[in-house]
């Protein structure tokens, strides 16, 4: 199994409280909130400078993929955690994170390949409630934080519409200078990763989300990705009137 998909499985199990009254033997710290690094493929300097605290980074790039040796001069400066890339598969690549109009031929057919399906909020609610049936591991939704600014309630709002749709991981972006504030409440809602830049993260910055994130209270345990389907009612039939009593007739 991909490593990134088994760090969500183990946050996922690690907050989700025991049943009954027996005590239970307390478990390692696992992270809650999964913290991602992105990075462009042309970045400069040494990557381990400046994503410690990071879960996984993820790898993009503007134009052609890196040639594979470019791409393991990339990998090489990592830390040892799990890395992916947007769009093709790569050798060594823990997990590859796909747009929903690119070809199914292109991802990865095996299960040690984590794949992450990039979907758009403002698609149709069973659209979206689809992809709990698909053979992916996880759904980005990096339309509704840029990353730049803290976030309002209106996507707070659609994020947790999207954590509602999702039984799967549920991956959004969000700045760099997120706070303690917005963060609980992305938890809350469901959200069970973010993907940060890590450009624009100042020094240490992935350290603090760490911290952050690591005094995140333990969620509750109303599983989101389950919602009650809103079918539709047929209107209530009118009951039609009993018939008359028929009367007795009267003896001659």
């Amino acid at each position: 199994m991909s490593r990134l998909i088994d760090k969500f499985h183990q946050a996922s199990k690690a907050t989700t409280p025991p049943m009954g009254f027996r005590t239970a033997r307390p478990a390692a710290e696992a992270p809650k909130m999964i913290l991602i690094a992105g990075m462009e493929a042309g970045a400069t300097g040494n990557p381990s400078d400046y994503i410690q605290g990071a879960d996984a980074v993820v790898i993009r790039f503007d134009k052609a993929p890196p040639t594979a040796k470019a791409l393991q001069k990339i990998t090489s400066a990592l830390p040892d955690i799990p890395w992916g890339i947007y769009g093709a598969e790569e050798a060594g690549a823990d997990f590859v994170l796909f747009a929903a109009d690119s070809q199914v031929t292109q991802t990865p057919g095996d299960q040690m390949t984590g794949k992450i399906l990039q979907v758009e909020s403002a698609m149709d609610d069973g659209l979206l409630r689809a992809a709990n049936d698909l053979p992916v591991d996880a759904v980005l939704a990096d339309d509704i934080f840029q990353g730049k600014e803290p976030p309002v309630w209106h996507e707070m709002m659609i994020a947790q519409h999207l954590a509602n749709m999702f039984s799967k991981p549920l991956i959004v972006p969000a700045s760099a200078g997120i706070g303690e504030k917005e963060l609980k409440i992305l938890w809350d809602a469901g959200v069970d990763g973010i993907i940060v830049e890590a450009d624009t993260a100042r020094e240490n910055g992935f350290k603090d989300l760490r911290q952050l994130i690591d005094t995140l209270p333990a969620r509750s345990g109303r599983k989101h990705g389950k919602i009650s389907a809103v079918l539709p009612h047929a209107a209530a039939e009118t009951p039609a009137p009993p018939p008359p009593d028929e009367e007795e007739e009267e003896d001659e």
